[in-house]
């Protein structure tokens, strides 16, 4: 029997209530607006709900794939045939954390909201997190960063769903954190369900002031006006992918309707009708051209789903 024939059926008796959408476009859930149909994609509310769709999914058989804002995603063109979780809108609960200073956000809740959040309660520490269009979860698991500031300076705990041990909190020193990599990464079936932030007393107009700086920045030097994953490639030790690709001569290199950014070369933009196919070529060749040329290997930091 197909997996989804059992989930629906388990879906109906244990979870009437939860909305579970068949055969939903991935393009309408992911940055980079490409992919086609996932198998199933449900939308739950509560942890509790997160938890019993996981396990459910482990007894039918079924391949989950947990998301958040799908802004590091590339899905394929043919679709998923997977049980699809969206946290982003259930999943997105902020609030004080139980000790001065500290703040409890839920995987599916938006670093901006956080970060907007953190402000209005005085304190500082998230305000490099503003402009990165990812959730919680994504963020702790690739220790997000930008502009000086990463997950793993403001991290003091993780609580995360195991498959074989179940609930388990982490603190941030448990996490290992490192460039774009964590305990998570090293454990990919592992999924966050929170994290608490430690940050530090500041005057309220003066962090706000600091994220319109580098919204600011971001606006000037990044692409925004177009779909894609964000950075398409790791900073290889040593260099920055984009000035690599730059000096390779990459920027405006086309594959159908994926381009290398004419304002900014680390970023694979989609021009308009790209396919993940379209991409991944581009992908391809940009590899390719920067190890002849420079002899450094590049590392997506797109993740690619199957």
């Amino acid at each position: 029997m197909d997996w989804w024939i059992t989930f629906d059926q388990q879906a109906a008796d244990y979870l009437p209530d939860l909305r579970i959408e068949k055969e939903e476009p991935m393009d309408r859930h992911t940055s980079f607006r490409i992919g086609g149909p996932a198998r199933r994609m449900a939308f739950p509310e509560r942890g509790e709900q997160l938890v019993l769709l996981l396990d459910m999914a482990a007894r039918c058989g079924a391949r989950p794939l947990v998301m958040g804002n799908g802004t590091n995603l590339l899905a394929p063109d043919e679709g998923l045939d997977r049980l699809v979780i969206d946290t982003s809108a259930g999943l997105s609960r902020v609030e004080a954390g139980g000790t001065p200073g500290t703040i409890l956000a839920e995987a599916g809740a938006s670093l901006a909201r956080v970060a907007d959040f953190a402000c209005r309660q005085g304190l500082a520490g998230l305000e490099f997190a503003h402009g990165i269009p990812g959730t919680v979860g994504g963020a702790v698991c690739m220790n997000a960063g930008a502009y000086g500031g990463e997950m793993a300076q403001v991290v003091r705990e993780a609580t995360l769903l195991l498959p074989e041990e179940g609930i388990r909190t982490l603190t941030g020193a448990e996490m290992a954190f490192g460039y774009r990599r964590s305990f998570l990464t090293d454990h990919p079936d592992a999924v966050v369900l929170r994290a608490e932030f430690c940050l530090t007393p500041g005057d309220p107009a003066a962090i706000r002031g600091r994220m319109k700086e580098l919204l600011e920045k971001r606006r000037a030097s990044q692409p925004l006006e177009f779909p894609s994953a964000g950075s398409t490639f790791k900073r290889p030790e040593g260099y920055y992918a984009g000035t690599l690709i730059d000096q390779c001569g990459l920027k405006g290199l086309t594959v159908g309707g994926a381009q290398v950014s004419e304002k900014h070369a680390g970023f694979v933009i989609n021009r308009g009708g790209a396919t993940c196919a379209d991409v991944k070529e581009l992908i391809r060749q940009i590899q390719e051209r920067v190890f002849a040329q420079a002899g450094v290997r590049l590392e997506p930091e797109v993740r690619i789903i199957d």
